[in-house]
């Protein structure tokens, strides 16, 4: 989003915090993502919301006045906050519709005290994902239509994982923030662990950490970062030894692959 964008966005946002009810928080969330929906497939109206010859206050009317007892008054007075801002594109207002649901999903499992579990259960879906190259190759197809893959991630994390992973798994399939899938989950963990003051690292080894290792290594990217880190593990054996940290753009790799591939680099360029 550009920086006008960023602005109308900050707005909705800063609305979406002040509200408790996690069920309703839940609810509003499938509403916007459909409202998402809507404004992907009617350019016209995507255009119209966006309008800059129109006012805030004529966009929010526009947009209300087609919704109204379709949608909850949660979702309502959030979209109507959201499309009242300036925005700098109409692209720009369909991306922050469809964050602005996502979010509220994020928002209400943090409510419900389930975020923790949430952000855990999306990171070990797309290691289950991208351990199975078949799965990953049909799930990530996005030449094939969405609901066939979501049904597909539903009916591997139903009865396992919580409602909100459920949904914010199929978000992934359909590419959020038109994203890849795996993209998309990444990117979806990060909000996760935002929401709770987080960074990610994503930590790949060999072999298991022990829980002393996990803890020491969460202790010395937290006081680096100056924030807590949540730790996301992931056992590559092709590593061969030693640990990559990837916090961001941050990345240390200290792998015993690494070396070998420096060792090698050297020896070619003699």
């Amino acid at each position: 989003m550009q920086g006008a964008s960023r602005e109308a966005y900050a707005a909705a946002r800063a609305q979406l915090d002040g509200l408790t009810d996690a069920g309703a928080l839940a609810t509003a969330s499938a509403e916007i993502l459909a409202v998402a929906g809507l404004l992907n497939a009617e350019p016209r109206l995507r255009r119209a919301v966006s309008d800059p010859a129109r006012s805030g206050e004529e966009r929010s009317a526009l947009l209300t006045g087609l919704l109204s007892g379709k949608i909850g008054a949660v979702a309502q007075d959030l979209l109507a906050t959201l499309v009242g801002g300036r925005w700098s594109s109409a692209s720009d207002l369909r991306d922050g519709v469809e964050r602005l649901g996502v979010e509220a999903l994020i928002v209400s499992a943090d409510r419900a005290g389930d975020l923790g579990e949430v952000e855990d259960e999306l990171f070990r879906f797309g290691q289950i994902v991208a351990g199975d190259p078949g799965l990953a190759a049909t799930i990530g197809d996005s030449s094939k239509p969405a609901a066939a893959r979501e049904t597909i991630a539903s009916q591997l994390l139903e009865g396992k994982a919580k409602p909100a992973t459920v949904r914010l798994a199929q978000e992934a399939v359909r590419g959020f923030g038109g994203r890849s899938f795996s993209g998309a989950l990444t990117r979806l963990v990060e909000l996760a662990a935002e929401e709770r003051s987080r960074s990610v690292a994503y930590v790949t080894v060999a072999e298991p950490l022990s829980d002393a290792d996990e803890e020491r290594l969460g202790a010395a990217l937290a006081q680096r970062y100056g924030r807590e880190v949540a730790l996301k593990v992931i056992v590559d054996p092709n590593v061969l030894g030693g640990v990559r940290v990837r916090v961001g753009s941050d990345l240390y790799d200290g792998t015993v692959f690494r070396r070998l591939s420096d060792v090698r680099a050297s020896l070619a360029a003699k």
